[in-house]
C-alpha cells in the first residue's frame, strides 16, 4: 500500500498545498468531460501556468484509437494555442469510470509534450487519487535523460 502523503521538494521550488489541492480539485472535476466510451478510463488534468492561471484538459478517445488525445496534452494544447508556454505544475487524476484507486502516470507521448515547453528540472507534475494521496516528481524524474528543444541546439 502506498503512503498517505508524499511530497518531494525539488530544487528548493515548494508549491502552497493550497494550490495543489486546488489543482487536485480541478483535475477530478475533468473526469466529467472525459470521453471515453472505448476504455471507460478517465482521466482529469489541471496545468498551471507560471502567472497562476489554470488550464484543464480531460482524454478524449476516438474509434481509430490513434487520434486519442490524452488530457496531458489536451491542457497544454489548449494553453500552447492561446500564446501560453510558461508552465509551472500539472497535476492528473484518472481511473476506470472516473474511480480514483490509483496514480495515473502521464504516458510517454505526454511526458514528451512536457519536454518541449517546461523545464524538467523545475516543472512539477502531480498524480493524485485525493487531496490526502499524492506524489510531486519533476518532469526529469519521470523523464530521465529527455530529449528535447536543447538537444537540438
Amino acid at each position: 500500500m502506498r503512503k498517505q502523503l508524499v511530497i518531494k521538494r525539488t530544487r528548493g521550488y515548494n508549491m502552497e498545498k493550497a494550490m495543489i489541492e486546488k489543482l487536485i480539485d480541478t483535475a477530478i472535476k475533468q473526469l466529467d468531460f472525459s470521453y471515453t466510451p472505448y476504455s471507460g478510463f478517465k482521466v482529469g488534468a489541471a496545468l498551471l501556468t507560471k502567472k497562476g492561471e489554470i488550464y484543464t484538459g480531460c482524454n478524449i478517445e476516438n474509434a481509430s484509437y490513434t487520434p486519442t488525445n490524452c488530457a496531458e496534452r489536451t491542457a497544454i494544447f489548449k494553453a500552447v494555442s492561446e500564446g501560453v508556454r510558461d508552465f509551472q505544475a500539472i497535476c492528473i487524476v484518472g481511473g476506470k469510470d472516473g474511480v480514483l484507486t490509483e496514480y495515473a502516470a502521464p504516458c510517454g507521448v505526454c511526458r514528451q509534450v512536457m519536454m518541449e515547453f517546461c523545464d524538467p528540472e523545475t516543472f512539477q507534475i502531480i498524480l493524485a487519487v485525493d487531496k490526502e494521496k499524492y506524489d510531486i516528481f519533476t518532469l526529469n524524474e519521470l523523464l530521465p535523460l529527455g530529449f528535447g528543444p536543447s538537444n537540438l541546439l
